[in-house]
């Protein structure tokens, strides 16, 4: 059961699909400034259920190597949360699958948290994850600002996540919680399958929110690995590799969600 007091298309998905939920994650501003839109058209066409848009920081302390030089390209092709939000303007007449920002806390404080909830909501934005937002922090200073958006957001667990802190978070989520499947950054090259034990536990811990693992899912087999556990899965660091190689970007996403798909 969806324990939310938010209605978006992300909270619509997660009542739709239950399973197989493919969740891809890309750097806004990469690898070129523009093609924000135009890489979240190739996604939903080529069968991607919801996009995460990592917003770009200078100091990406959760992030691997290849999440860290996209941002750092992104940033150096002038990607900012204003030309962000200009870019996401329209959007809505164009992609139809939920769409998240992901990033740091610092560019959104800077920016203006209001501010921030209130443009992303503007631009057709559903959910919010802010892996360095403290859980009370968010309970008892913006809660009521993402609600008043509608704005799902979203926290993260890890293996360390105690089972009362596990409770808390998901009386706080709204849309879903984002498993940390392994302790390393992003696109680490941990094999998802040594999580099982943390997974089957998560599996069973009867939360209210559905679930998507994240961190260390690169491929069909980690995918359908992890969709044995979860609602679905995260890719990131895979996608962003096929990104900066790419000499043609709607052939080569369509190739890889279908990789993923199978």
């Amino acid at each position: 059961m969806i324990h939310t007091t938010i209605e978006n298309r992300l909270v619509r998905l997660f009542k739709e699909k239950k399973q197989n939920i493919l969740n891809i994650y890309f750097t806004a501003g990469f690898p070129e400034l523009d093609d924000t839109i135009r890489i979240l058209k190739a996604l939903e066409k080529s069968g991607a259920d919801m996009v995460e848009i990592g917003m770009p920081f200078s100091d990406p302390l959760a992030d691997g190597p290849t999440i860290q030089a996209s941002s750092m390209k992104a940033l150096k092709n002038g990607m900012s949360l204003k030309v962000l939000f200009n870019q996401l303007r329209h959007v809505r007449e164009q992609v139809t699958i939920p769409i998240l920002l992901m990033g740091y806390l610092n560019p959104v404080m800077q920016y203006g948290m209001e501010e921030f909830c209130k443009n992303a909501h503007a631009c057709g934005v559903d959910g919010v994850i802010l892996p360095d937002l403290p859980l009370n922090e968010y309970k008892e200073k913006y809660q009521t600002l993402f609600h008043q958006y509608h704005l799902s957001n979203v926290f993260l667990v890890t293996p360390q996540t105690s089972p009362e802190r596990l409770k808390l978070i998901d009386e706080l989520t709204e849309g879903f919680i984002y498993i940390v499947s392994t302790d390393s950054t992003t696109g680490g090259n941990k094999n998802i399958q040594s999580a099982e034990e943390y997974l089957h536990r998560i599996k069973n811990a009867n939360l209210r929110n559905p679930t998507l693992v994240g961190f260390n899912i690169k491929d069909k087999s980690s995918y359908d690995f992890a969709c044995r556990y979860a609602n679905g899965a995260i890719i990131g660091t895979a996608f962003i590799n096929m990104l900066s190689n790419s000499t043609d970007l709607e052939k080569d996403i369509e190739c890889f969600i279908r990789s993923i798909r199978g």
